[in-house]
């Protein structure tokens, strides 16, 4: 994943619903994705 792929909000294409993080989380990619997105695996703040 590239490093500014953080992504907030994600729209599912198929059903519309509007995607959040989890609360605690930075992004979409912390919440619903296999792995934490690149910073945070890196220690580092998030997506910033």
């Amino acid at each position: 994943m590239p490093r500014d792929a953080c992504q907030f909000y994600y729209e599912c294409n198929s059903c519309h619903a509007l995607l959040r993080p989890n609360p605690g989380d930075c992004c979409v990619f912390c919440s619903f994705g296999s792995v934490k997105c690149p910073p945070i695996q890196e220690n580092q703040s998030c997506c910033g």
